[in-house]
């Protein structure tokens, strides 16, 4: 058995039967003729996964890297392989002047797992820069590639999270960056900027998430570990009498999305232990692994949370945090 520890940023006590690292797509080839027969979980940095028991199968770390950039008048298309760093390659755009992506600054995880989780933040989510994946079909071991219009992008949501849940492995993501930049700056904290340049708006979003989020090198954390709901106009009105203050944002489809961390705050939950695992105290959306929490410790807080939150607001949180018990996906 192999700990897992090291691998997910939650920190939580776990192992499994092996693991592999996939350097190359050969190396992606080759293995799923190997083990084809056999349980394995594909992974990236592991900064949306927690392992919350021993997982009965082998654990495969996505590690290919490499990025090559194309230029037209219009934009700049680039081929960035799977196992690349999403915050470097953040970096590693702005310093050539490649503007879009600033936003979407300190998130962790990587290239690969971006349209997985169709990774978002202060108004923008990555797809409207996705022009195709590249991914390996796990049953008849093709190369793929999945059009961005194709990939059913939603909120925190993909094809790779649904149909195409662990019957794909990502090995590369195309992005599609127009030259014609326009700064987003119309959510929380950057609508006080003014005439922000790109840089202007990547430091003042890594200053945010550094004050507001905890360090998972410090406290081991996935940061948020449920989604922001989306309830009905008609639902959110019968909230609205009750909870006059409940913060809402209108979506064009007319529903509403709640912030999670209000709902859980209005609870009492900051601050909150169940074992080692914690409500962090200044950010109700994120659990931490506080004192050497365990996975049963966190779902029985997770579980707690949801409860409390459909039994008073009859409002139905769903986690954001890809859990993994013995066999596989564990829903709360």
């Amino acid at each position: 058995m192999k700990s897992l520890q090291h691998l997910h940023t939650f920190g939580l006590p776990a192992h499994c039967a092996d693991t592999v690292s996939i350097k190359t797509v050969q190396d992606a080839h080759d293995f799923i003729a190997q083990y084809h027969d056999t349980p394995y979980y594909l992974l990236g940095q592991g900064s949306n996964t927690a392992f919350v028991a021993d997982y009965q199968g082998t654990v495969v770390e996505i590690a290919l890297k490499g990025i090559s950039v194309n230029e037209s008048p219009q934009a700049f298309t680039l081929e960035v392989a799977a196992g690349e760093s999403w915050h470097d390659f953040v970096v590693w755009c702005l310093a050539r002047d490649i503007k879009g992506l600033e936003n979407l600054a300190l998130i962790p995880g990587t290239v690969g797992a971006a349209p997985i989780q169709n990774i978002g933040a202060y108004g923008v989510e990555v797809a409207r820069f996705i022009e195709s994946v590249q991914y390996i079909d796990l049953a008849s071991n093709q190369l793929q590639r999945i059009a961005c219009n194709d990939c059913q992008f939603g909120y925190r949501d993909s094809i790779f999270k649904g149909e195409l849940w662990q019957k794909a492995l990502i090995v590369g993501v195309t992005f599609s960056i127009p030259k014609d930049w326009q700064p987003v700056v119309t959510y929380g904290e950057l609508a006080a900027l003014h005439s922000p340049s790109a840089h202007d708006i990547f430091n003042k979003v890594v200053e945010v998430r550094q004050a507001k989020l905890p360090d998972p090198r410090v406290v081991g954390n996935a940061g948020s570990f449920f989604k922001n709901p989306i309830i009905s106009a008609a639902a959110f009105a019968a909230l609205q009498k009750q909870w006059p203050k409940v913060p809402s944002y209108p979506l064009e489809t007319g529903e509403i999305k709640i912030p999670a961390a209000w709902l859980i705050d209005q609870l009492g939950f900051k601050g909150q232990f169940e074992g080692g695992i914690r409500c962090h105290p200044n950010q109700a959306l994120v659990l931490t692994n506080a004192e050497q929490g365990t996975g049963e410790q966190l779902l029985a807080l997770a579980r707690r949370i949801k409860s409390a939150v459909a039994e008073q607001f009859n409002v139905f949180l769903e986690h954001e945090v890809q859990l993994i018990g013995a066999k596989g996906k564990v829903v709360l």
